[in-house]
């Protein structure tokens, strides 16, 4: 009975541990539902879901336990063996001209053995280089989420450019519709011919059928969203922003220096060129001997029966120091070594030419924000003197001074305006994104 219930003990507990597992690596509903979707917490939810980043930070884990394993070889390294052999004709020896019989049937032994490293290149090479590569390792990951944080936010802003047109559509529709009625009354009364209602309603449909377009582009641009976010709820996300916020956040210093050791792709380089010289170290290790202690113990056994044959036992033990030391090996050496240091020049040219890749993005993306941000100003501008002709146009053409034709012209110029500054608006945004990455403040 005490074994019956140490076993059912034994399997509930088997059976709890595996539901405690299973609970902490499955994920929480809370943790794929993201009810606040401003432009921070997606990122945030990115980092924490999309399967790239997810997949850079096991490589971390990957790359530690291989380090681990590495430097495992410093520790003393026990082996047991163990052997049985049945002789069937045992060897046949002359002495003085008589043959005899020698050895027995059943021989079996048990063995220890235990070596130390004391001198290694390659356990050395590992202890020398584990802190760069976990670096390199690291830097990796954060390449990856700055490119994760960049494009979801230019894919945030995507989104939003494509919802404030809808936007736009929707309140010109509504005008339209207005104007629509109104034509017909006056064409019913006899004010008008049916021109200005025909017009009217041309506008309309135009409005209708560009709304129905930019609808089913928003769809597609959510959808790269969240597969950019990695997003596994259901329900559909509904983006939170403050347009004011926004508005005021296009600024950005455009008189910063670039600093080069900000990049994470130069650090990466940096990183690369101590494990290429930590390699050019290695090589030149090679003239060094490998220096190793071991001891072993054995016990053996020898009976021609088996029922008696590990009855008594023979022992036998040593101890020692082993030195191996290459003499000549050719030019191999050498040549190691040659191809070892220009390994390290060549990273010296990967640096200088990612020294002049940055200068040329950052006057690249430097160029494209001052231009954009210059557009926004403007088109700001032009959306407040359209919104101010439209107004004024509309109370003419309601006062039978203007024609209708300007009325459609006034609105449509203020459709274009509120389009155009809601493009540059995104735009300029988008661009300071680049600005950032090329300076590489943006850190993660």
């Amino acid at each position: 009975m005490k074994k019956i219930f140490f076993a059912g003990f034994v399997s509930s507990g088997f059976v709890f541990l595996s539901f405690f597992a299973h609970a902490q690596t499955s994920p929480k509903v809370s943790d794929t539902v993201l009810t606040d979707a401003t432009l921070q917490n997606c990122v945030q939810y990115a980092l924490k879901h999309y399967p790239l980043v997810q997949q850079a930070l096991l490589d971390e884990q990957i790359t530690d336990r291989q380090i681990r394993g590495k430097l495992a070889d410093w520790y003393p390294q026990l082996n047991f063996n163990y052997n049985y052999q049945y002789t069937f004709q045992l060897q046949t020896l002359s002495f003085g001209g008589n043959y005899t019989k020698t050895g027995v049937k059943n021989i079996s032994g048990l063995g220890l053995g235990l070596t130390q490293n004391i001198f290694n290149r390659d356990v050395l090479l590992a202890s020398r280089s584990a802190n760069d590569v976990r670096t390199q390792s690291k830097q990796t990951t954060t390449s990856d989420k700055i490119d994760i944080a960049v494009n979801v936010s230019k894919a945030f802003y995507d989104v939003l450019l494509t919802q404030k047109h809808i936007e736009v559509l929707n309140d010109d529709i509504v005008r339209l519709e207005r104007n629509v009625k109104d034509t017909y009354n006056q064409y019913e009364g006899g004010l008008v011919d049916k021109t200005d209602y025909k017009r009217a309603t041309i506008s309309l449909n135009n409005s209708r059928a560009e709304k129905k377009s930019s609808e089913e582009s928003l769809k597609a641009k959510y959808a790269v969203l969240k597969q950019l976010m990695g997003y596994m709820g259901k329900e559909d996300l509904q983006l939170d922003y403050d347009s004011t916020q926004m508005e005021a956040s296009v600024l950005i210093d455009t008189t910063a220096a670039v600093n080069y050791e900000s990049r994470i792709e130069y650090q990466y380089l940096l990183t690369q060129k101590k494990l290429q010289q930590v390699n050019l170290q290695y090589n030149k290790w090679s003239y060094l001997p490998t220096v190793s202690a071991f001891g072993n113990y054995n016990m053996n056994y020898l009976n021609n029966s088996f029922s008696d044959l590990y009855q008594k036992g023979f022992p036998y033990s040593y101890a020692g120091l082993q030195l191996s030391f290459p003499i000549f090996q050719g030019t191999k050496r050498v040549q190691n070594i040659r191809i070892a240091a220009l390994q390290v020049e060549r990273v010296d040219w990967d640096l200088v030419e990612l020294r002049n890749n940055i200068s040329s993005q950052y006057a690249q993306a430097l160029a494209a924000y001052k231009g954009y941000l210059n557009d926004y100003y403007i088109l700001k501008d032009n959306l407040e003197l359209a919104r101010d002709v439209f107004n004024t146009i509309e109370l003419q053409y309601k006062s039978g001074i203007k024609a209708y034709l300007e009325l459609i012209t006034a609105e449509t110029d203020l459709r274009t305006a509120q389009s155009n500054y809601n493009n540059a608006l995104y735009q300029v945004l988008s661009s300071k994104l680049d600005v950032q990455k090329a300076l590489g403040t943006i850190q993660y």
